[in-house]
């Protein structure tokens, strides 16, 4: 009887390490196919022609990318810049009421679709920006939208520190006669920044890879996303490819740094 047991334990267990290797299959094999072209000498899809980089070089030399790349960077840092300024005093102002009907409302944006929140940002600009000030749609109107989102994703994280959080630090830092800036500066945020920096982390990344919301309301303006759809409009080329891997690298290089700093963070 044991070893009846012992046996479909085992059988058990090699079931679930084949579907296990399959979902990884599933997932990661596209991505190392796109990977493993970006240095195909040959530059076609179908036919290895042996391992080059000259890819890479002419997509160094691409002006336009460049300045697709320039434009993303920008509109990553500020939409960043303005989700942790707002995010994070709205992650202490949820802490204090504790209200899970406006949890909700905050948290409404990570889960709309981006082709509703895109539509609906549009008509917001157009209506308000556009027609009223006269301004037309930019950069600008690109921060503010994936700080739209980006304000939720770091009041989520920082929301999630803060449950963590000692009180008795602040209480006793302004019994000893310390103002609430001083407070806030030396104590307050030393300890919830693993959460700040990790929600910035988060919004960062995002903010680079997003398209949809972009290109609803970049008006004239071109991103990093919104350039290499142009690209593959016509087909996919060994640039495309290139250009994609070093995306790719980047969004795994600060998600995992996202997760190493949220790491730190529940084990403090």
């Amino acid at each position: 009887m044991g070893r009846r047991l012992r046996v479909r334990s085992r059988t058990g267990d090699l079931g679930l390490g084949a579907v296990f290797v399959a979902a990884l299959a599933f997932l990661y094999l596209p991505i190392a196919v796109l990977v493993g072209l970006s240095f195909n000498e040959s530059g076609l899809p179908t036919a290895w022609g042996g391992f080059s980089t000259k890819w890479y070089s002419e997509l160094a030399r691409d002006e336009e990318i460049k300045s697709a790349a320039v434009a993303t960077m920008t509109v990553a840092l500020a939409a960043t810049g303005l989700s942790v300024l707002i995010g994070t005093p709205l992650a202490f102002g949820l802490a204090r009421l504790r209200s899970r009907l406006l949890d909700g409302l905050v948290f409404v944006p990570m889960i709309i679709p981006d082709i509703v929140l895109a539509i609906a940002l549009l008509s917001g600009f157009n209506l308000v920006f556009t027609q009223k000030l006269g301004l037309q749609l930019g950069l600008w109107s690109v921060v503010l939208a994936h700080a739209t989102f980006g304000i939720a994703f770091v009041a989520i994280v920082v929301s999630t520190r803060l449950a963590h959080f000692d009180h008795s630090t602040v209480e006793a830092s302004l019994d000893l006669g310390a103002s609430e800036s001083r407070t806030f500066l030396h104590v307050t945020l030393p300890q919830i920044a693993p959460g700040v920096i990790a929600g910035a982390l988060i919004v960062f990344t995002l903010s680079v890879d997003e398209f949809v919301i972009a290109y609803f309301t970049a008006g004239i303006e071109i991103t990093l996303p919104i350039k290499i759809y142009s690209m593959v409009r016509f087909g996919v080329t060994p640039v495309v490819n290139a250009l994609a891997t070093v995306v790719l690298g980047l969004s795994i290089a600060l998600v995992l740094a996202s997760m190493r700093l949220r790491g730190r963070q529940a084990a403090s």
